[in-house]
């Protein structure tokens, strides 16, 4: 395990893995177009162990917070699993070494080694770093690309606060977190066990430092580099304070940047990862999400990845707003230098507009909302591929959002099974990279709390290429994989009507969604009814540029088992139009009829 970024064998894994792009020794290429790649994201911890039952019982226990067991090679055993399922990359979320004394870290972000691979995940844990490469490299023999989730923003809980006088947070979690004050607090760096040293007061002094314990590498340990105010200012900034026991670094610092940017250099070429998912993007500071998405570009093509992908976690009620600021680089600001930061980030205003959809709990015109104003807000942002939207990381569920998208009712457990499979459809069919959280596939649901959405997926359901759930979401996966307008046409959110004559985007909770991809002379159209007891007939617009009246369509995927058949294209005269982005126009339109059965989406390609 190296302990210094200047450390030989650090430079000889780089200097290597530069030897060797180009070569059929290298590293493996990027993609050609990452919207290409369907992502399956997964808790390496809660997935799978080939080996042993999970540690605790029930899988899903929504009360309980430690390690179950699931490991790299569970990982590796089921990799023909996920491609099978039609995914084209893995997220993995954080693989790094956590500090060991802490049970409640089986998430992986309380990184304290940014160099290392968590042992806790190895069936050998001195072997650990070789049993993830080796995890990474049976992932491209199968076909996979894997994306690392990392952590920029904080540490694990690598030091204790000496508690204020009267700080009740303080004192009731041991030191573990402290209330906010303005300006840094004394602490103790904890000892290999967790207790904490009181002689250690500067991580810069410690002699004999054990390296399970503090923070590496060794470039890493000064106090400076960490914030030391405890937890944020509930009146004040919220970006500004550690994430519960976990400490906050101060990533404004240059010298801690170049530090992080050259451990994970040393990740890249160690262990061949394809792409970085970043943790709490908003909450780094010094303009380090355009240094550090620039930086890793730059390090990747000298390893032979033309194409190594960034998204980060903007998580907020702004999100919108927040994502235009720390992706891409923003065309009318000369203010800032011209390289361009993160690729993109995970779509957390589509999941916010979509899942209500989907539920039948907010109307169609949400989702038509959310892109309105998403073309305003995100007009002058350019990422590395160009229109950064087309590279978000859209989903429905995963482990920061304690419920999943699955809902089993008391009384009638699949009364709302068609939910998923209908809203899987719309998001594997709308622009961005979907990603599918495990055991969303296998029928997985819970909510309430963090362990209730990141079951051990082994000890429950396992791993059936029967389930419905795996059986629906496969032929919607290879839909979208054998349509190149699904992934790369352009985006028309679609007016219906259910008289022919007046055409709106539904308003309605418990509408019709509808909406084209359109590339070259192609165009599908996706239309989904939201309404979970009544079927719905209507008439959709489609571009009467490429459908000709009369024109026969086809049906690619109903997640029903007798869906009728959409109608062919027709021609209607004296309609009334609401336009998605607003105004009305009348006249003449082409439209397709389509029935949906209650929570039916259809795939239909109208030419």
């Amino acid at each position: 395990m190296p302990s210094s970024l200047s450390a030989s064998t650090v430079q000889q894994v780089i200097d290597a893995a530069r030897k060797a792009a180009g070569t059929a020794a290298g590293l493996r290429p990027s993609p050609a177009d990452w919207r290409d790649q369907a992502i399956y994201f997964l808790m390496v911890d809660r997935f799978n162990n080939p080996h042993a039952a999970p540690k605790h019982n029930p899988f899903d226990d929504p009360n309980y917070y430690a390690f179950q067991g699931g490991s790299y090679s569970g990982v590796r055993a089921q990799l023909a699993y996920i491609k099978q399922l039609g995914a084209g990359a893995i997220w993995l979320a954080p693989v790094l070494k956590n500090l060991q004394f802490d049970q409640g870290s089986y998430h992986g972000y309380g990184i304290h080694d940014f160099m290392a691979a968590e042992p806790r995940f190895a069936d050998d844990p001195a072997q650990a770093d070789d049993e993830l490469r080796a995890l990474v490299d049976d992932a491209h023999a199968h076909g996979l690309y894997v994306i690392f989730d990392i952590v920029l923003n904080h540490g694990g809980n690598v030091f204790a606060y000496q508690c204020p006088s009267g700080d009740q947070t303080c004192l009731q979690s041991q030191g573990a977190e402290a209330s906010f004050q303005p300006t840094p607090m004394p602490i103790q760096w904890r000892n290999a066990d967790g207790t904490p040293n009181a002689s250690w007061t500067a991580v810069e002094n410690i002699a004999n430092k054990p390296p399970d314990a503090l923070v590496w590498p060794i470039e890493l340990q000064h106090n400076a580099y960490f914030r030391r105010q405890g937890d944020p200012d509930s009146n004040g900034d919220d970006t500004i304070g550690d994430f519960a026991s976990l400490k906050q670094m101060r990533t404004d610092d240059p010298n801690l940047q170049n530090a992080l940017i050259a451990a994970y250099e040393y990740v890249i070429a160690r262990y061949d990862v394809d792409g970085f998912r970043i943790d709490t993007l908003r909450y780094l500071k010094g303009d380090l999400p355009r240094i550090f998405g620039n930086a890793m570009r730059e390090f990747a093509l000298s390893v032979g990845k033309e194409n190594f992908f960034t998204f980060g976690e903007v998580l907020d009620q702004r999100s919108e707003q927040d994502i235009a600021r720390f992706i891409g680089r923003n065309t009318q600001d000369t203010t800032l230098p011209q390289f361009v930061g993160v690729d993109a980030a995970l779509d957390y205003p589509l999941f916010n507009a979509l899942k209500p959809v989907v539920k039948g709990f907010a109307a169609p015109s949400a989702v038509n909302d959310m892109y309105v104003q998403r073309t305003v807000i995100e007009q002058d942002i350019l990422s590395s591929h160009g229109d950064a939207t087309r590279y978000f990381v859209t989903f429905l569920d995963n482990h920061d959002m304690k419920e999943r998208i699955r809902y089993v009712d008391p009384k009638s457990p699949n009364l709302y099974d068609d939910q998923v499979t209908m809203g899987l459809g719309c998001l594997c069919s709308l622009p961005g990279i979907p990603c599918i959280y495990y055991g969303t596939e296998q029928g997985l649901h819970g909510a309430g709390s963090d362990p209730a959405v990141r079951e051990a997926l082994w000890g429950g359901p396992g791993f059936s290429t029967q389930s419905a759930f795996y059986a629906q979401l496969e032929a919607i996966m290879s839909v979208r994989g054998s349509v190149p307008t699904l992934r790369y046409g352009r985006f028309y959110m679609r007016p219906v009507s259910g008289d022919d004559r007046a055409f709106g985007v539904s308003p309605y909770p418990g509408g019709v969604l509808a909406f084209s991809r359109i590339l070259s002379d192609s165009e599908v159209m996706v239309v989904a009814n939201t309404n979970p007891g009544q079927q719905l007939t209507v008439s959709v617009i489609v571009d009467s540029q490429i459908n000709q009246q009369g024109t026969a369509t086809g049906l690619l995927y109903s997640n029903k088992q007798a869906p009728s058949p959409p109608g062919a294209v027709s021609t209607l005269a004296n309609t009334v139009v609401n336009q998605p982005g607003g105004g009305s126009s009348t006249g003449t339109v082409s439209a397709v009829h389509v029935a949906l059965q209650p929570l039916e989406v259809q795939i239909v390609q109208a030419a």
